[in-house]
């Protein structure tokens, strides 16, 4: 018999040490739900149907991950306790606690929640769970006298986490049929067996569509029902408000008010209509800018990939949709003075300063090793004056490159740069100047500092621009402790990586906004950059209406992101049914309007 408490303890923080980590039995397919063992005090046993807030001690993921309690064992000392999870292995942070082993330390805060309400000797009861939702409700059936009630398992494939189960009647229903019943729950349980069972409650936990169908049958059969619900957290105690549920009585967290609800008080919302996905066999990744067609939209992102034959070595950088290149200047540089990169939480602070060889030097000698990578190659033109602007426009519009990156946003110089695009009216005269003068597609990469970043990209494409690329780096400033002086010669410095992602996504939808008001014979495609790190990033910011995407960061950290992004596009494409990239781009926008 499970060692659940019967009065809720308050929850406290410590840490655990994994006894054991492994594959549920029975769970299919195997390995997507492991069970997770661990050596907790004694000094707060959980009641059945509460959970604790689980991170790993070597966790990558900033939040702790809300898991219910499967079985609980006090140990013969009486101060140690074995604590039994089902996990499924769905995001980071569940596939971090997936991959622990043996003596590995987690940090565990709880038990947090309420518990199951403990029924009356006399109580008819039955308890339903539905994949992983099993581990609260089998833990509370373990609490219950054999025979004291009927339960429903449902599962997709298989079944796991019953070994507790002591029931007078075990039902089993499966989605494809591989054991019990075959169907989902409703396939078993209904309004009318309710009736005909005489059942005096329901206690349930589950996906939401389960918990909602239990309402329902419920309700028609009037019968109480108690719901474990589960919600996204950030604390597991009640503060920050991010976990709450709709009830008809007000909103109420679902970390301390619940997860166990009186079902009848819950509001579901009400579920989007499903739509028949038909796989695609054969997809189409290519995107324009203007009139350059790219074999797919990932852009390696300047000044993270020199000049692409420095990677060729690692991968087939022809694989790329293209490069552009290393900010470029009229003259040789050789950058900043001092520390030029810092490390941040999950991103990357630089103030390199546009160090380069010079245009006619690229000209010479890189722009021939570009031409040779089997991609299209953009040359990222920078400058101090207009002058130098012009000049270098001119060569480089005489050169062998596809496509010209006008940067006027980059926030490590002194004159030109990011001064360039903090206004409309800057931005649109230094555009119409390199316009009149080059004929190849010109995209205007902005600068986030700017007030308006939507009304420089408009004031941009009035004035020629057949794309506008955003965001280039964030501004931001890093303080040395241990010297107490700021890390950078030039104080502020350039800020990117996966924590800015977010605020670009922000800008692009806004900017992409602001395009679509333009008749459509003046719209132009939006390249979207900051923080794309995996192929699920580079869907967010073409849902948001993105032609294409420049990555930049993520290659310090892992070569092979862009390979990566490109087969996970195509994968993700033939998977939901999308044909061309233009099949889901700016999809979210039409999803907002429908809400």
């Amino acid at each position: 018999m499970t060692d659940f408490c019967q009065d809720e303890a308050p929850a406290i923080f410590q840490k655990a040490t994994v006894l054991d980590r492994v594959p549920t039995p029975g769970a299919v397919p195997g390995g997507s739900v492991h069970t997770l063992s661990l050596l907790a005090d004694a000094d707060a046993l959980p009641a059945a149907g509460q959970f604790f807030m689980l991170r790993s001690e070597k966790s990558q993921e900033l939040l702790a991950r809300p898991i219910s309690v499967f079985s609980v064992k006090l140990l013969e000392d009486q101060k140690k306790a074995k604590i039994d999870f089902l996990i499924l292995k769905k995001g980071n942070g569940t596939r971090e606690l997936c991959a622990l082993k043996n003596g590995d330390r987690v940090e565990l805060l709880g038990p947090c929640g309420n518990s199951f309400p403990t029924p009356d000797a006399q109580a008819n009861i039955c308890l339903a769970g539905a994949g992983v939702g099993i581990a609260p409700i089998a833990g509370f059936a373990s609490t219950l006298p054999e025979s004291s009630y009927d339960f429903f398992a449902s599962f997709k494939s298989g079944s796991y986490g019953l070994e507790n189960v002591r029931a007078r009647e075990l039902v089993i229903t499966t989605d494809d049929g591989s054991q019990g019943i075959h169907g989902m729950i409703s396939a078993a349980l209904t309004a009318s067996y309710l009736r005909e069972k005489k059942y005096t409650a329901v206690y349930a936990c589950g996906p939401a569509p389960m918990l909602r169908y239990v309402q329902g049958i419920c309700r028609e059969a009037n019968v109480l029902c108690y719901l474990s619900l589960e919600q996204k957290m950030a604390c597991g105690m009640g503060v920050c408000l991010g976990c709450t549920v709709q009830t008809v009585e007000g909103y109420k967290r679902c970390c301390k008010d619940g997860p166990v609800f009186v079902g009848q008080k819950i509001i579901f919302e009400d579920p989007l209509p499903a739509k028949k996905i038909e796989p695609a066999d054969k997809v189409d990744l290519s995107a324009s800018i203007g009139s350059l067609r790219l074999k797919n939209p990932v852009i390696a992102s300047s000044g993270t990939f020199g000049f692409g034959s420095e990677y060729e070595s690692v991968f087939d950088v022809s694989c790329l949709g293209a490069i552009s290149s290393k900010g470029l200047t009229l003259e040789p540089r050789q950058g900043n003075t001092g520390i030029r990169i810092w490390e941040t939480p999950s991103g990357l602070m630089n103030s390199i300063g546009l160090q380069n060889p010079g245009i006619p030097h690229f000209i010479k000698d890189e722009l021939l090793q570009m031409k040779k990578l089997g991609t299209a190659v953009i040359a990222n033109l920078s400058g101090s004056t207009f002058e130098s602007y012009r000049k270098g426009a001119e060569l480089l519009e005489a050169s062998d490159v596809d496509a010209i990156e006008l940067n006027i946003s980059c926030p490590n110089v002194s004159t030109g740069g990011a001064a360039l695009g903090m206004t409309c009216q800057t931005a649109a005269d230094i555009t119409q100047r390199i316009r009149d003068i080059v004929t190849k597609p010109l995209i205007v990469k902005l600068t986030p500092q700017a007030s308006d970043v939507a009304g420089v990209a408009v004031a941009c494409i009035k004035s020629g621009a057949d794309a506008v690329s955003l965001c280039n780096s964030f501004q931001g400033v890093a303080i040395d402790i241990e010297r107490g002086v700021p890390v950078f010669d030039k104080i502020k410095a350039g800020f990117g990586g996966p924590a800015v992602r977010p605020i670009a996504v922000r800008l692009v939808w806004e900017v992409v906004e602001a395009v679509n008001k333009l008749p459509e014979s003046e719209r132009v495609p939006v390249i979207g950059i900051g923080g794309i790190a995996t192929w699920r990033d580079a869907v967010e910011f073409i849902m948001a209406g993105a032609e294409a995407v420049q990555v930049g960061t993520a290659t310090f950290s892992n070569p092979f992101a862009m390979k990566e992004i490109v087969e996970g596009l195509e994968a993700f494409m033939k998977r939901k049914g999308y044909k061309t990239i233009g099949d889901f781009r700016g999809i979210a926008r039409s999803g907002a309007q429908n809400r």
